[in-house]
């Protein structure tokens, strides 16, 4: 390679997790690429023996989240015409009134909608927040550190944050060849890409297929199957910790066997706390028989309210709180970090419980890594925090609709089928694990290990290209 210098873009603290914590950076070192992380969080990567380049000053212009907000409309009202399939409502969120400048911005942003709902009005759209991008010191800024480090590629680990405009607008003005990894496995349905690159990375080829779906100006040939390095931890035995290590650590006892439950954010799952109090009843259940179970509690790194607070005092002797180590530095989601520590944490926790009981999370798959069962709550609690939320929509999203069969989770369909479906759980390896198995590789390409590679090998194959 004749030049090997690769900048990773971090855009905020969603692509820690994959790209700073995982092994990609050492992978690709010895691949002998000269790695940057061309970074925009307050962590610094150099503490973690990185190279890196700070982003200053990563203000977007004032006009392009509103056009953004008015992009994701637009897809969204368009995949419906498309598809028929009214699923695409549910991933609009609600118009904020709350301060007349929200709600001057949810008014422009309803009006734009309204008047660009077409392919070609998408397209102006599209076109105008580059415009604007290009209009901002931050963008100028980009183009002198582009043009001073002349990297080879500019590599983004997110598709959805506006703050990646700017970037990889200046690296596409240079000539330099861009790409963004698509984050999560149920992004593209929501209308989440707020990036345009030459080229995508995806965790599989159902995604793959989801991208030229959705995004007809995107060729065959700018997608790249890699899978995901979220799950690589898992494969990773020397971080496990011994069982009486792990439990001393947490407060954990040894005589007990553990579930654990997985909290979803509020959005998501504005019941959860009632949920884990149906959780916590049916293991009282349980031990009254004679059993000795417990709950490992772990809540959505990104929820820092007091909501299950109550149902932690009430339940105390059967729930234990292990606490995500994320950082938050900020009032928004997106501004609470992943940590190296939590990762370890985090496996450790699914390697010392039995499995898995949550909402419609990806922790299915985290959980099928360690060959352990996952539990999904389906039903809807008889008091409601709001009253047309339910778990019918959770599960009728689009990216539920590529589980192989019904039979790859436990569902628990009511509070008093929860005792029932953790002792059956606990007591022997179920046909759910299989499928579950199958579902993984449905959606992330296998071996889960090896994705940092196969993106290394993408990376290499694109500059090889240009």
């Amino acid at each position: 390679m004749k030049n090997n210098k690769i900048f990773i873009l971090i855009p905020d603290g969603i692509g820690l997790r994959n790209f700073a914590y995982s092994d990609f950076y050492n992978i690709g070192k010895k691949e002998d690429f000269d790695v940057f992380f061309w970074n925009n969080t307050p962590f610094d990567l150099t503490d973690l023996g990185f190279k890196e380049i700070k982003i200053q000053n990563s203000k977007s212009h004032p006009l392009t989240e509103t056009y953004k907000n008015a992009r994701k409309q637009i897809e969204l009202k368009l995949n419906i015409r498309r598809t028929k399939d009214r699923v695409y409502d549910t991933y609009q969120f609600p118009f904020s009134y709350a301060t007349t400048l929200k709600a001057i911005k949810s008014r422009v942003t309803q009006f734009l909608s309204i008047t660009h709902s077409t392919t070609f009005g998408l397209k102006h759209i599209r076109h105008k927040i580059k415009q604007q991008e290009r209009k901002t010191l931050y963008y100028h800024q980009c183009l002198e550190t582009l043009q001073k480090e002349q990297p080879a590629m500019v590599f983004c680990t997110n598709q959805r944050p506006m703050t990646a405009i700017a970037p990889l607008l200046a690296a596409q003005e240079l000539g330099i060849p861009t790409a963004t990894f698509i984050f999560s496995w149920d992004n593209l349905p929501k209308a989440t890409m707020v990036v345009e690159t030459e080229y995508y990375f995806v965790w599989s080829d159902l995604m793959k297929q989801e991208v030229l779906f959705y995004y007809s100006y995107i060729r065959e040939e700018q997608i790249f199957v890699t899978g995901t390095p979220q799950f690589e931890s898992h494969f990773d035995t020397s971080k496990l910790l011994s069982k009486e290590v792990f439990f001393g650590q947490n407060n954990l006892d040894l005589d007990k066997k553990y579930i654990c439950y997985s909290g979803d954010d509020v959005t998501t799952c504005p019941d959860d706390p009632k949920y884990l109090e149906d959780v916590a009843k049916a293991i009282r259940e349980l031990n009254k028989k004679g059993h000795s179970l417990g709950i490992v509690f772990r809540r959505c790194p990104v929820d820092f309210s007091n909501r299950y607070d109550e149902v932690l005092e009430t339940y105390k002797e059967v729930i234990t709180p292990i606490a995500p180590l994320w950082k938050k530095t900020g009032d928004g989601w997106n501004t609470v970090l992943p940590t190296q520590a939590d990762i370890d944490i985090q496996m450790n926790t699914i390697a010392h419980t039995e499995l898995v009981v949550n909402l419609g999370s990806s922790m299915v798959f985290d959980y099928v890594a360690h060959n352990k069962p996952c539990a999904f709550v389906n039903y809807d609690v008889v008091t409601k925090k709001i009253s047309d939320w339910s778990v019918k929509i959770i599960y009728n999203y689009v990216h539920f609709r590529s589980m192989p069969n019904k039979d790859t989770v436990l569902w628990i369909d009511s509070p008093e089928a929860i005792a029932g479906i953790i002792e059956n759980a606990i007591a022997r390896h179920s046909l759910v694990i299989e499928n579950a198995q199958k579902w993984f590789e449905i959606i992330n390409q296998h071996p889960a290990q090896e994705a940092s590679k196969r993106i290394w090998l993408g990376i290499k194959t694109i500059i090889r290209r240009e």
